[in-house]
């Protein structure tokens, strides 16, 4: 398969530079068979090489923006993987309406700095609700925490992301994990990643 995107597809720079690294810590923590939900799939580039790297898994993206699905399914359709499934509409802040009824695992990949805070207490619930016990919800992406130092590359992204939304934001990490466990999903593991991001994951009590 060629990384050169299809027609109706995005392709980001940034997406191939962090996907062998996140794919290296999320790995040996899914399940060796069973359904891995994609949350805020984007593009789809993450979804591809994912599936295609793990062929035992089924991976089902989802995005809420009509944009992302048609470049998730334009991907789809030129990976030709008989394990990524067809991408769904699918709102993170509106977790009573997600159309999956359960997962295996739950990833998310660079979404709770770019969304509102409504999104994140929407995939906490969620991923709460459809995950087995032990199962894993996959976090990625720039984090604050107390007692570490941040980057100041972070802190200038933080201040342009808020810029952009003032309902976006780096999110602080013991807030994002008090949010979890309030949904069952305790957070076992914390791997530093490059660029000052961070891959968390929790599993379900």
């Amino acid at each position: 398969m060629s990384d050169l995107p299809p027609p109706g597809a995005w392709a980001s720079p940034s997406t191939a530079r962090n996907r062998e690294p996140i794919l290296r810590a999320l790995k040996p923590r899914l399940p060796s068979r069973g359904l891995v939900l994609e949350i805020a799939a984007g593009a789809g580039e993450h979804a591809v090489y994912n599936a295609a790297l793990l062929p035992d898994l089924q991976w089902r993206p989802t995005d809420g923006d009509a944009e992302a699905l048609a470049s998730i399914a334009a991907w789809r359709d030129h990976a030709g993987l008989p394990n990524l499934l067809a991408p769904l509409r699918l709102d993170a802040s509106d977790p009573d309406a997600w159309p999956v009824e359960r997962a295996d695992a739950v990833v998310n990949i660079n979404m709770i700095h770019i969304s509102p805070w409504s999104a994140t207490q929407g995939l906490m619930a969620g991923a709460g609700r459809l995950l087995p016990s032990g199962g894993v919800l996959f976090l990625y992406g720039p984090y604050l925490e107390a007692d570490v130092e941040t980057a100041p590359s972070n802190l200038a992204f933080d201040q342009s992301l808020r810029r952009r939304n003032p309902a976006w934001g780096i999110r602080r990490l013991d807030e994002v994990a008090a949010l979890a466990a309030a949904h069952g999903l305790a957070l076992s593991e914390r791997i530093a990643m490059p660029a000052n991001n961070l891959s968390l994951i929790f599993r379900k009590a």
